[in-house]
């Protein structure tokens, strides 16, 4: 029997304006199981006549060798990214949840452009749906911290699951996250059984703290074992990302601290090479020095991968293109469509006191409800 989903306050109009926000369930208990049935099939079957319910679009499309990164024009005249990556296996997509992003890091361009607002889960099924080849793995990986908008976040991966949909797997998925506290135990009693990442890139909360600024409230240990107790909760593999910094976390004490962490637990050590951007506070790491790391950690029992860094030719790192995109669309009026549908989890869910405002670009302008973006995620 059909599980329908019944929201008195999601009218049909609401659908057809935004279907892209909708698990199949919850299209049957407004338009019924024959037109929801029919409906559904139409956007996911790659037809031609889907493209009238998009709400997002293709502004510019960079092209390297095995990287494609796009540059998507949201209906308020904001943009975003997310990049595609050919492998042998298929198409990895990395997915952006934010407008910006309100963490700060050092080494990353979303993080110079402040924080606007929060996608809808709609805005991020779409970059999924728009990008060309057979993709095969999901990351939520591209502008933005996914836990601080974290109902959108789910809801999208319900929908990107949906049966009568996409129907994709949920080995596919993977989340990766800086570790806000309390939603990282939400998302331990979620049955989704995503693949989990943790962005650590540091051993000690000081140095955390000076690469990832609006952080600061959340203590690195317990950052650490929210991520083991998920890994152990689901029984899954989980990846620490690890972006060596010379100088700065790829010292002896660094190399024992991740071993105390780590040894004999089900985790894998993304050691990542800095895809460099305008900031001069990072040197990227040469060939030779990732290497020396690695021996260091594998000496100390772990497993670690060097990931290699893909992009760099199109400047694929986070926000790095849709900065002057969007510094250009400031003063633009803005567009109305049908992505200023209010999806009840709102621009702002999953948010935290804990993060200071942010001074830096875009924060003043005024997000889809009609709130001022701000930093507090």
């Amino acid at each position: 029997m059909l599980n329908m989903v019944k929201n008195a306050s999601v009218q049909a109009t609401d659908i057809y304006k935004d279907p892209y926000g909708y698990t199949y369930s919850e299209m049957v208990g407004v338009l019924g199981e024959v037109e929801a049935d029919k409906f559904y099939r139409e956007l996911y079957s790659g037809s031609q006549s889907s493209n009238k319910y998009k709400t997002i679009t293709i502004k510019e499309i960079f092209r390297g060798p095995d990287t494609q990164k796009y540059a998507f024009e949201l209906s308020d005249g904001y943009c975003i990214e997310t990049v595609s990556i050919k492998r042998k296996t298929g198409t990895t997509v990395c997915v952006s949840t934010m407008i910006g992003c309100p963490v700060g890091c050092i080494f990353c361009a979303s993080g110079e452009n402040g924080f606007v607002r929060n996608l809808t889960p709609s805005e991020i099924v779409q970059q999924v749906i728009l990008i060309n080849g057979r993709v095969n793995r999901i990351v939520f990986m591209g502008m933005g911290e996914p836990l601080f908008n974290y109902d959108n976040v789910i809801k999208s991966i319900h929908i990107l699951r949906d049966r009568k949909g996409l129907d994709f797997p949920t080995d596919g998925i993977t989340i990766s996250t800086t570790g806000p506290l309390p939603q990282m135990k939400k998302l331990r009693e979620e049955h989704l059984k995503i693949q989990l990442t943790l962005s650590l890139h540091a051993t000690n909360q000081h140095v955390r703290d000076y690469i990832m600024p609006h952080m600061k409230g959340y203590d690195i240990n317990e950052v650490v074992q929210s991520v083991l107790s998920y890994s152990e909760r689901h029984n899954r593999s989980v990846t620490i990302a690890y972006l060596l910094i010379p100088g700065v976390n790829d010292r002896a004490n660094d190399v024992k601290q991740l071993g105390r962490w780590f040894r004999d637990k089900n985790v894998l050590i993304n050691l990542l090479q800095y895809n460099e951007t305008d900031c001069k506070a990072v040197r990227r790491p040469n060939k030779q020095e990732l290497v020396a790391f690695r021996d260091k950690l594998n000496k100390v029992g772990l497993t670690v991968k060097i990931r290699e860094s893909r992009g760099g030719n199109i400047k694929a790192a986070c926000g790095q293109l849709v900065s002057r995109l969007n510094n250009r669309n400031m003063s633009a009026p803005k567009k109305k469509g049908a992505s200023e549908l209010d999806t009840g989890s709102s621009n702002n869910a999953g948010s935290s006191s804990r993060l200071k405002p942010s001074k830096r670009r875009y924060v003043n302008n005024k997000s889809k409800n009609g709130k001022k973006g701000s930093s507090h995620k």
